[in-house]
């Protein structure tokens, strides 16, 4: 009885060109193409027929269209949705690097769109009619903004610090602070960054206490520079001592020693008024006297991933014709984009078109309008049994900056006795975009400083998804 049930199971299982007739697999066709949905259909039919084999008795629906035709979407739309995809960040960090980072502006947009698809004079001389070298489309640009001689640019902060060090101290001393000795995100270690460049590592003071007179101490006929690192991910509070940057700048020009800053994050423009006060902002630097600063271009810069180097002409010649510069380039995408978010700088319309600073400026005033509007249609468009309302809270910069810094907002907050906060968050990373947010206090919680206005439809329709 049961090899008769399995084989009648059997016989109705379709065959592929059955399936390939029916709506739902030509739909597929259509998108993804015919190969890709026969390899699906045949490795789909496959399973079903080892599990009635296995268990005729429990599997009695295995063969139905219906079901066959959902799990066949199902699949495809796994194997076909993208692996990197655009979601809506609503958590409120606006420099979220589980999520990119800085989101491009308009302008650098444009420019992705418009150089990849043409030929560009990344490396030729327009006006002599000869090659170049690719950082020199944008090295006027970036010197006029920042006030330096010379400036060049790689894929990441890690590859300029490692290329500073590689090739200005390779072999010999590098003198730093044991409270600079920092760890940022995926265990990149200045002291491990440090060994691999063949620079020797020197650390002065102590954790909480380096005074000037313990990097002048240091110093030897070995000594190729000093380094300050600026520790963009956490502050030391309370019996803490350090020079200020112009005494280390001093102590480098009496003793003809390059001082080489890290600074981190890249700010660019006076962000206190904001709120933004422990940033070091990258002319200031210069300014004080270091020769040589690094930083990167997806932070407080908002444009895309790169590592900036800027400052003598001595120091960033040697770096641009390190071997190793061609393994830490950038294409002609990266510079496009960077060209057009630095010429907003040079504009001075970089808070109103640069998608961080305009998050990170935004009034409170506007959030709150903003949350209350969102509120009312949430009421209109969810189940009566989940509320939203307004609340006070906190957005914070992330990426690694500002971990001191707070930035007031309005938060809306959903809570609902049927559809749980974790389980919405769930539904809500599930869906196509995926929607990221914060759970806090057993809500469900939306910022909406870091969602874009155009954004608000989906979010809306994404919640009425995952609330029911």
């Amino acid at each position: 009885m049961k090899i008769n049930n399995q084989n009648s199971l059997l016989r109705q299982i379709p065959k592929v060109d059955q399936f390939l007739a029916r709506p739902a697999a030509a739909d597929w066709i259509q998108g993804a193409g015919r190969e890709i949905v026969v390899e699906e259909i045949q490795r789909l039919l496959n399973e079903v027929r080892d599990d009635i084999r296995r268990n005729p008795a429990g599997v009695a629906d295995a063969v139905n269209a219906e079901r066959l035709d959902m799990v066949l979407s199902e699949r495809l739309q796994n194997r076909l949705i993208p692996g990197l995809r655009a979601v809506i960040n609503a958590t409120g960090v606006i420099l979220h690097t589980n999520l990119g980072r800085a989101p491009l502006s308009a302008a650098a947009l444009k420019s992705l769109s418009a150089l990849p698809g043409q030929y560009a004079n990344l490396e030729y001389d327009v006006s002599e009619g000869r090659r170049s070298q690719r950082d020199k489309t944008i090295q006027p640009l970036l010197a006029e903004l920042l006030g330096c001689e010379d400036v060049t640019v790689v894929n990441n902060n890690a590859a300029a610090v490692f290329l500073i060090l590689n090739t200005l101290a390779q072999g010999r001393e590098v003198i730093i602070s044991r409270g600079e000795l920092v760890e940022v995100g995926g265990s990149f270690r200045i002291p491990d960054v440090m060994a691999r460049s063949g620079a020797i590592m020197r650390e002065v003071g102590a954790t909480n206490k380096t005074r000037l007179s313990d990097y002048e101490n240091a110093i030897t006929p070995d000594t190729a520079m000093i380094l300050r690192v600026h520790p963009s991910n956490f502050r030391m509070r309370g019996f803490t001592e350090r020079p200020e940057l112009a005494e280390l700048a001093e102590l480098s020009r009496r003793r003809s020693i390059p001082l080489v800053e890290d600074i981190g994050s890249g700010c660019i423009i006076d962000l206190r008024p904001y709120g933004i006060a422990d940033e070091p902002l990258v002319k200031e630097s210069l300014d004080a006297g270091v020769e040589l600063i690094c930083f990167s271009g997806d932070k407080l810069l908002g444009g895309p991933q790169a590592g900036i180097i800027a400052g003598s002409e001595k120091l960033v010649a040697p770096i641009r014709k390190n071997p190793l510069m061609r393994v830490c380039r950038v294409d002609k995408m990266v510079y496009g984009a960077l060209q057009a978010t630095l010429d907003s700088y040079r504009s001075g319309r970089a808070l109103e078109e640069i998608p961080i600073l305009r998050m990170i400026s935004m009034p409170t005033e506007v959030l709150t309008r903003r949350a209350l509007n969102l509120t009312k249609r949430l009421r209109a468009a969810l189940p009566e049994d989940v509320s939203a309302r307004v609340i006070g809270g906190n957005s914070v910069i992330g990426g690694g900056s500002c971990p001191e810094s707070v930035l007031r907002t309005a938060l809306v907050a959903l809570e609902s006795d049927r559809a749980r906060p974790a389980l919405i968050e769930t539904r809500l990373r599930a869906g196509y975009p995926p929607v990221i947010i914060r759970v806090e206090d057993d809500r469900a919680i939306i910022d909406l400083r870091t969602v874009f206005p155009e954004q608000e439809p989906v979010l809306i329709e994404a919640l009425r998804h995952a609330t029911v």
